[in-house]
């Protein structure tokens, strides 16, 4: 393996983390939209509050994370996929801002048309953002983004095998986040709640699974570099994503949801790394490898270093960080 796709190998690491993590965090947003009114919705609301409050900024270090090591690792095709990728980049960065700003205005409402108000916008927002993140990799992965100058602004993203992957980011989201819910509801002991959450992950779960398998037939005529990738060198990675997505539906169906939430997240990841695995060895499909985009070797070199250290003395913070969130999100419920 070159020192090129060691370095794309770190930086796919926090494509997955941020697939993983934040994806249930945007995912919590669906489950927002859909509650109900304010009197129906409030229980529900109130569990999103206590299980991705503590941690729900902390996520967007994988996002800064992959984009500071794509631009300093592949400079000339980061700005390639920027400009031509701008419009999805912008509205998902919106998205971002909006979500976050709305979340914790929320909880400061000074009226219930306000709370309203703010928490519309939030929703709305977690479901829009892995949307357009979702386009932007299905434009990559259709080869519409140059090496060199700009594709075309809108059919770079506005195109079958974009909208699929757009709607396919929603539903991974959706599908750990509920399982996730589940999960803290059963614990704290919300049975009720619960058994909403298990008919609507199971409802999410199911869907996004049938798209995924349709998306194939579209995605062969649109993409048929990828295609042709994840039915060969990925095609064990699609199978572990199908028998483990059945098995997280079959869990959550009988109500084992500590177990379902690490089959949903080997699902998701299994899809993610796929991707990774399909479109290789492309940084741009079909215009640019990761040997041949990478950036001098010393600056590669001191990005491992950089990752090392990165490794050490953020990855514990974060994970003593998620313990903490579960540990208070028990005892918060308990109580």
């Amino acid at each position: 393996m070159s020192l090129a796709e060691v370095v794309a190998a770190a930086l796919f690491v926090g494509v997955l983390a941020y697939a993983l993590f934040g994806g249930a965090d945007f995912g919590s947003g669906f489950y927002d939209l859909t509650a109900g009114g304010t009197k129906r919705g409030a229980e529900l609301r109130t569990l999103v509050d206590h299980s991705i409050g503590p941690v729900w900024e902390a996520n967007h270090v994988w996002l800064i994370y992959v984009l500071v090591t794509w631009w300093t690792a592949f400079p000339e095709t980061f700005a390639a996929a920027m400009s031509t990728l701008i419009v999805p980049m912008l509205l998902a960065l919106l998205g971002i801002v909006l979500r976050g700003a709305s979340f914790a205005f929320r909880k400061y409402a000074a009226t219930l048309s306000q709370a309203r108000l703010f928490g519309a916008i939030f929703a709305i927002s977690s479901v829009i953002t892995p949307f357009f993140l979702g386009t932007v990799a299905g434009g990559i992965a259709s080869g519409r983004v140059p090496a060199t100058g700009r594709g075309d602004l809108w059919t770079s993203w506005l195109n079958p095998t974009s909208i699929f992957g757009g709607i396919i980011a929603v539903g991974t989201c959706a599908f750990l986040a509920g399982t996730f819910l589940c999960a803290d509801a059963s614990r704290s002991g919300q049975q009720t709640l619960a058994e909403q959450l298990r008919r609507r992950t199971l409802a999410v779960g199911a869907a996004t699974g049938i798209v995924v398998f349709v998306a194939l037939i579209p995605i062969q005529r649109d993409a048929p570099t990828l295609a042709d990738g994840l039915m060969n060198q990925a095609a064990p990675l699609v199978g572990i994503s199908a028998l483990f997505g059945i098995a997280t539906l079959v869990l959550v169906g009988i109500r084992r949801f500590a177990v379902a939430r690490v089959t949903a997240l080997i699902a998701v990841a299994a899809v993610v790394v796929g991707w990774g695995v399909g479109q290789y060895p492309w940084l741009l499909v079909d215009e640019v490898t990761i040997t041949d985009a990478a950036g001098a070797p010393a600056t590669l070199e001191a990005l491992l270093v950089a990752v090392g250290l990165a490794v050490v003395i953020v990855l514990p913070a974060l994970g003593y960080l998620f313990k903490l969130t579960q540990s208070e999100s028990w005892s918060r419920h308990a109580g």
